[in-house]
């Protein structure tokens, strides 16, 4: 109650200052008459400014239907009878209200018709009685003809619209303490004169004029730009300080947000998109970053959310790393060169009010073009995605495919922003952001299932891709996608199997599909019968996997991956000279291809064509020199061929070149959270490299003698050694984990040449420099198990075997190790079983069936010669190394 006199009191002291100001004016008629019709005249100049303010602040609001309803008290009031202020009210909100119903047909530049707009028709009419008259002060007679070079512009006449605006005193709209309003028209005026320049014909205009237009027109734009923008601002500053001369009920008036028309989203947009038109890329890319700096205000979101998406598509179209230039900076002389300029448009055209833009102190500034434009996209994606349509009601329908297609084009922009950085996993969360607003969305969907797939995100990626399956159900290529996935990572092959079956079902309809939904169940097929228990089980999927296979290979003859598959099936089974064949095939239609080439090496060390086999995998290291499958193979046949201690020289050199391709020393020095990839690294920003870890092989014997050095310095070079592995597995966790397990198989591989040359020491220090790296791998407690049976250590071995079992329950290797250890240790029951359970699991396996015969033999059966003859024959038949050493996958 207390604070009720004192807002009276202000009301009153409010109102005599009003009175004050504006009796003079009307009183020198009166004031010597009657006291009553002072008092009158006094009450009517009160209502006259308290409607002139609240009507300049609803057009600077664009308000046009509250307008209409003050014109009207204004009329009932008797203001303004002597000039025609209301006419020109009522014919500004009839056009504005008509251009904002008709906004598809001015995008498109189609004229306005007064036959069918009858708003239109009954402003042009007010316009030309307001004009022929001369009744208005030069103040509104600007407005006035501004007005009609709108309706000029509209209505397709642009020399009249050009004569119009040449007649408007701009002057008037830029002197000091002028309406909010007045910057709007302002915005206006130049970008109509400017679109009329750019649309008159030009056919009879000689070069000279041509360009001295354009430039004209550009200068216009540029002034058109900064004037809206002031105008934003300027609004801004009037919905949260209100003027002194509203009413008090307009003083708590809510904020209403600008609907912005065509002439002020043209005036924002035109200027770079005129540069950008004209080839002028730098010049146009200077203009979005300089619109971006521009203080924001609640009107300019929509148009800054445009902007820097339209900069930063520019950005990833148009510059290069090596052109890019900071945002901070005008555009490089080379670029304005090009573009046949001296320097920047806005450097060349001053703006008569520039908007207020934020201060360069201590912002942010980016280092190159992609993390530009990422995080013009991010910030863009965020004001997107908050506001987002995401209503099903029909009548939101427009609104909500709308949005869509803004937020899509941002989406697709940061995939191609993301990909360049290698960034899927946080292109993967910025679309997994978008599903809330994109249900049955298949083009967001299916690049959330993408991004996912590259993030190696799998079980994601797979279910992603069924529900775009679901959406698109004639459209073979997601299962297969889906399928790809559950076969090279996830190795879920039944899922894999249904979903090939899935696309083959679909027949002819699946098109150029139809082979490769074959070869994806053959490959599943195959998979499965490589992990069956039961031998009835894995010979119904080779069965299986070879008909797929046929089938795929006799609908595409010409697709050399499909006639590789087939030639590895029938090399699974055994059959290696029908598995030449299509292998041939697959070579003459891909002569470098890898897994042809090794898959070729293999199939003559079975036939045990040594000699070729080396040859054939000397030329395809002489394509694939930095492949360690070829590598590996290379150092069995070397083996077998040469002895241990040739074999030894290239794990050497393999250990070698694992060091240059995999320097985890030098990775973990580098920034991670770096979006530079690590190739781009060493030229944007070298960094001080520590010295990175030696691997070389052990050496433990005394190079004079050639004997074996004493214990005390074998000792101390192993402990030397043991250090270092220790400095290795520090840094053993940077990196991806598939270049550590090729260090493991390396290490391992020596050590088994080491063991195959009785240099137990040297194959201990292998084995502990793997199981560094993955100390429970079974892999290494298979090579601990044999070393220590080498060493005579029975039982240590066979706890070994058994932790590598509990790991790797079905292990070809694992399980023969120990079947013949227990055969070997007297349990010779124990040890047929074991290795009756590697003949059910490994039936091609050579050494299971020897094995199972010598442990046969030992308890005298009649069984053991052909268990014998199995392993002979399957033996003929053996590779070097196994063929499951072919990845098997789309």
């Amino acid at each position: 109650m207390s604070t009720f006199p004192r807002e009276n009191d202000a009301a009153k002291s409010l109102f005599k200052m009003l009175e004050s100001a504006v009796t003079p004016i009307v009183s020198g008629e009166y004031g010597h008459h009657h006291r009553d019709r002072a008092a009158m005249a006094s009450r009517v100049s009160f209502t006259q400014v308290r409607l002139e303010a609240e009507l300049e602040r609803y057009r600077a609001e664009c308000q046009w239907g509250k307008i209409l309803a003050l014109v009207e008290q204004m009329h009932a009031a008797r203001i303004h009878e002597d000039d025609d202020y209301g006419t020109l009210l009522m014919a500004e909100a009839l056009l504005e209200e008509c251009l904002l119903e008709n906004m598809d047909l001015l995008r498109s530049s189609t004229p306005l018709m007064e036959k069918t707009q009858a708003r239109l028709s009954k402003a042009k009419g007010y316009l030309n009685t307001i004009l022929s008259r001369g009744r208005l002060t030069p103040r509104y007679l600007n407005e006035a003809l501004l007005l009609m070079a709108k309706v000029h512009y509209v209505q397709g006449r642009y020399w009249d619209a050009q004569g119009m605006c040449a007649r408007v005193g701009l002057e008037e709209l830029t002197q000091d303490d002028q309406p909010v309003y007045h910057f709007r028209l302002l915005a206006e005026a130049f970008v109509i004169k400017g679109l009329s320049l750019d649309h008159q014909t030009l056919s009879a205009v000689s070069r000279v004029r041509l360009s001295e237009r354009e430039e004209e027109s550009l200068s216009c734009f540029l002034k058109a730009c900064d004037a809206a923008l002031s105008y934003l601002q300027e609004l801004d500053k009037m919905v949260t300080t209100p003027h002194a001369k509203m009413s008090k009920g307009s003083l708590f008036s809510s904020a209403v947000d600008v609907d912005l028309g065509y002439f002020l989203q043209a005036a924002l947009q035109s200027a770079y998109l005129c540069l950008l038109q004209r080839g002028h890329l730098a010049q146009g890319a200077h203009q979005l970053r300089r619109v971006l700096r521009v203080v924001e205000s609640r009107g300019s979101q929509s148009f800054r959310k445009c902007a820097a998406m339209k900069l930063a598509q520019v950005l990833l179209s148009s510059v290069s790393e090596d052109s890019y230039w900071p945002p901070l900076g005008p555009p490089p002389a080379v670029w304005l060169q090009r573009e046949g300029a001296a320097a920047s448009k806005d450097a060349m055209y001053p703006t008569v009010k520039p908007p207020q833009r934020y201060g360069t102190d201590c912002c942010f500034c980016p280092q190159d073009v992609v993390e530009e434009a990422v995080l013009l996209l991010l910030i863009t994606e965020s004001m997107t995605s908050g506001e987002a349509v995401i209503s099903r009601l029909p009548d939101q329908a427009e609104a909500r495919q709308a949005s869509l297609r803004d937020a899509t084009s941002i989406y697709d922009l940061l995939s191609i922003g993301m990909a360049r950085r290698g960034q899927y996993a946080m292109l993967s969360e910025c679309l997994e952001r978008a599903m809330k607003f994109s249900y049955n969305e298949f083009h967001l969907w299916h690049q959330l299932g993408l991004s996912l797939m590259a993030a190696g995100k799998w079980v994601g990626a797979v279910s992603v891709f069924k529900e775009c399956a679901r959406m698109r159900p004639d459209d073979p290529s997601l299962p297969l996608l889906a399928a790809k996935i559950c076969i090279g990572q996830l190795h879920w092959f039944k899922e894999a199997e249904n979903l090939s079956k899935s696309v083959a079902s679909m027949g002819e309809e699946a098109r150029e599909f139809l082979p490769r939904a074959y070869l994806a169940l053959g490959l599943s097929f195959s998979l499965q019968a490589s992990e069956a228990a039961l031998s009835a089980d894995r010979n119904e999927f080779n069965k299986k996997a070879l008909q797929a296979l046929n089938k795929a290979n006799s609908l595409d003859p010409q697709d050399a991956q499909i006639s590789m598959y087939l030639a590895l099936q029938l090399a699974l089974v055994r059959q290696v000279s029908a598995a030449m064949e299509p292998l041939q095939t697959a070579l003459s239609l891909r002569a470098d291809d890898l897994l042809s080439l090794h898959l070729l090496t293999l199939l003559l060390s079975s036939q045990k064509h040594h000699r070729h086999a080396l040859d054939t995998l000397t030329l395809a290291l002489s394509q694939h020199p930095d492949n360690f499958n070829l590598l590996l193979t290379k150092v069995k046949l070397e083996e077998a061929m040469f002895g241990p201690a040739v074999a030894l020289q290239t794990c050497e050199e393999m250990l070698q070149r694992w060091q240059s391709q995999y320097d985890v020393s030098r990775s973990s020095e580098t920034d991670d959270s770096s979006s530079i990839p690590m190739a781009e690294r060493s030229e944007v920003s070298p960094v001080v490299r520590k010295p990175s870890i030696h691997l070389n092989l052990p050496d433990f014997q005394d190079a004079s003698t050639g004997s074996l050095s004493p214990p005390s310095m074998a000792v101390s070079r192993l402990e030397a050694a043991l250090s270092e592995v220790s400095d290795l597995s520090s840094t053993r966790r940077q990196g991806p984990t598939y270049i550590w397990a090729t260090l493991e198989r390396i290490w391992l591989q020596a050590g088994e040449l080491f063991m195959a040359d009785g240099r137990l020491k040297e194959a201990q220090f292998c084995i502990a420099e793997a199981s560094s790296l993955f100390p429970n791998s079974h892999s290494v407690l298979l090579q601990r198990g044999r070393l220590a049976e080498l060493r005579g250590q029975l039982e240590e071995a066979k706890a070994l075997y058994d932790e590598a079992l509990a790991i790797h329950p079905t292990g070809e290797r694992i399980l023969v190790q120990m079947g013949r250890l227990l055969v070997k240790t007297g349990r010779v029951h124990l040890g047929e079983k074991v290795l009756r359970d590697a003949v059910q699991v490994h039936s091609t396996s050579h050494e299971a069936w020897s094995g199972l015969g010598e442990a046969l033999q030992a308890r005298d059966s009649s069984q053991a010669p052909d268990c014998f003859l199995t392993a002979l024959e399957l033996e003929a038949s053996c590779p070097i190394r196994p063929f499951t050493i072919i990845p098997r996958e789309l």
